[in-house]
């Protein structure tokens, strides 16, 4: 899984997360916590506030319904 930092239609940078541990109290709010400060300049020339992503990137398996 994949956490993403978007600005406006930019995407400014995905961290890779660990599933297991997105329930967690704090998990994700750490790495946003680490991309605003690293992108803190960017999101001040910014007029628009950063947004965030939780994205699952592994591939799906091809579903047996599409096949004729």
């Amino acid at each position: 899984m994949q956490l993403m930092m978007y600005i406006g239609n930019d995407m400014i940078e995905a961290v890779t997360v660990s599933e297991e541990s997105i329930s967690q109290p704090g998990y994700l709010g750490k790495f946003k916590r680490m991309l605003k400060d690293k992108y803190a300049d960017l999101i001040r020339e910014s007029k628009t506030p950063p947004e965030f992503l939780v994205v699952d990137i592994t591939p799906s398996s091809p579903s047996t319904s599409a096949r004729n």
